[in-house]
């Protein structure tokens, strides 16, 4: 029978498509175009964009108020939410964002990324927290089932909030088509648009605390000393949660005319940056999943990243595993991408390889399984 599925797509924004806006494109659009019999609703909280609207049986549904704050999340969860469900009468609800209606009573299928809130939430707004850590837990008890990004994500799931393990299934992410291998000569165009013709790390992420900048820092310090070849690191992200300790760590360093700041790059020219650099510093103290680390493996670029949380099990063999703690660790990773060769070589074979577990057809897959798991129990 053809099914009605209701997506929550309010995070499907033309030209700021952010982590979770991306997996709803990528993995929504694959669900959409290759079950055709199927109805899906599309659900904004603000005008859309046509490029959205991924088939012929898509129908987009537009309510507001548009929600970018808890209490409008509130408004628009517990009272617009339902009363268009309520219309369209779903077999399953899709929410990729990790929110849920509380006060709707169809049988919904909610995506938590990760749980860093439980774990950092001084690195969040004192309304932002209040609102994931009041509602996140009542969300996954009320899920008729729940997606998540990496085994990580799913056992920290079980253990904070008591969920079932039957009910939770694991999407890998996937990562964007532009990140492939860069040729010699747009390397050099690269390096001359922002190193000054000169080699150079990278990291890439939202300057939060848990990303541990700080400590990348005080590594990439330690690393120059040593340094004859005039190596950078260039830093790609928005200064959104930039700090005091990220302040302090930056403004004590002796090398700190080595650091470039690019800013927020789109995906093409971020592709180019993360192919022409000699590694990728993803140390953070807290990932749910970590999709730089996949974007490098496409890049065959080397990778060091951190041996906590959901990072070894993406990274698998194919990363150098640091202790995001230890300036040191980091800081001779660094060493060891530059003076041996063969190591780097051997890393980006492996992780040629270890690429291949993350697609974004694999994702779509995956969550088409789950969604038909969702629907399964609206027949028991």
């Amino acid at each position: 029978r053809t099914l009605k599925i209701a997506i929550n797509t309010r995070l499907l924004l033309k030209d700021k498509l952010e982590g979770i806006g991306w997996f709803t494109y990528e993995s929504v659009k694959r669900v959409v175009k290759s079950h055709p019999e199927h109805t899906f609703y599309f659900i904004f909280d603000r005008k859309y964009s046509d490029e959205f609207i991924f088939a012929e049986n898509v129908i987009p549904v537009v309510v507001g108020p548009p929600a970018r704050h808890p209490i409008l999340f509130y408004l628009w969860y517990e009272f617009s939410l339902p009363k268009v469900l309520k219309k369209i009468k779903p077999d399953v609800f899709i929410s990729p964002d990790a929110f849920l209606s509380l006060s709707s009573e169809f049988n919904d299928l909610v995506v938590i990324h990760d749980l860093n809130f439980e774990h950092y939430p001084e690195h969040m707004s004192r309304i932002y927290r209040m609102f994931y850590r009041y509602f996140t837990p009542k969300y996954a008890l009320k899920a008729t089932r729940i997606a998540t990004v990496s085994e990580f994500s799913k056992n920290d799931i079980i253990t904070q909030y008591g969920i079932d393990s039957n009910k939770i299934d694991v999407l890998y992410n996937g990562s964007n088509d532009v990140f492939k291998v860069v040729s010699d000569k747009d390397k050099a165009q690269v390096k001359k648009k922002y190193t000054n013709e000169k080699d150079y790390f990278v990291f890439v992420g939202a300057f939060n605390p848990r990303k541990n900048l700080q400590n990348i820092f005080k590594a990439f310090d330690e690393f120059k000393v040593n340094d004859s070849r005039g190596i950078k690191f260039v830093v790609v992200g928005e200064k959104m949660y930039w700090n005091k300790e990220i302040n302090e760590s930056f403004e004590r360093m002796s090398f700190k005319d080595d650091v470039i700041f690019t800013g927020r790059l789109g995906p093409q020219d971020l592709s180019l940056v993360v192919g022409s650099s000699l590694a990728l510093v993803y140390t953070s103290y807290f990932e749910g999943f970590g999709i730089p680390i996949i974007e490098a493996f496409n890049s065959e670029v080397p990778v060091i990243t951190s041996n906590v949380t959901a990072m070894p099990e993406i990274a698998g063999d194919a990363a150098l595993l640091v202790n995001p703690s230890n300036v040191k660790e980091i800081s001779s990773a660094m060493r060891s991408i530059v003076d041996d060769e063969e190591l780097s070589l051997t890393l980006v074979e492996k992780g040629r390889k270890r690429r291949n577990e993350f697609s974004w057809e694999k994702t779509a897959d995956r969550l088409w399984k789950s969604i038909m798991e969702t629907v399964k129990n609206n027949q028991i």
